[in-house]
């Protein structure tokens, strides 16, 4: 079940709520707004590759998304199949 949580509530849904501030920081505010939707789909496009491959949070441990994913797989005990 899912639910809805008020707008601007840190304290309910912190993960999400820094997200947020961090695309509007650093897209949003920053990228012209052009009423071309091809066109903002390529900005955001280009954003989401920077975001997850380029641009790396202190929050995990300045590794990027993707490469804090891949240490996560690697970390990860394999399940051997029982015949």
């Amino acid at each position: 079940m899912h639910g809805r949580f008020p707008p601007r509530s840190p304290k309910l849904n912190g993960h999400v709520e820094r997200a947020h501030r961090t695309h509007n920081e650093e897209f949003y505010e920053v990228t012209p707004q052009r009423w071309n939707l091809l066109e903002v789909n390529r900005q955001l496009l280009a954003w989401e590759r920077t975001y997850n491959t380029i641009r790396p949070p202190q929050a995990l441990g300045y590794a990027t998304p993707l490469e804090f994913l891949q240490r996560h797989h690697k970390s990860k005990p394999k399940i051997q199949k029982c015949h």
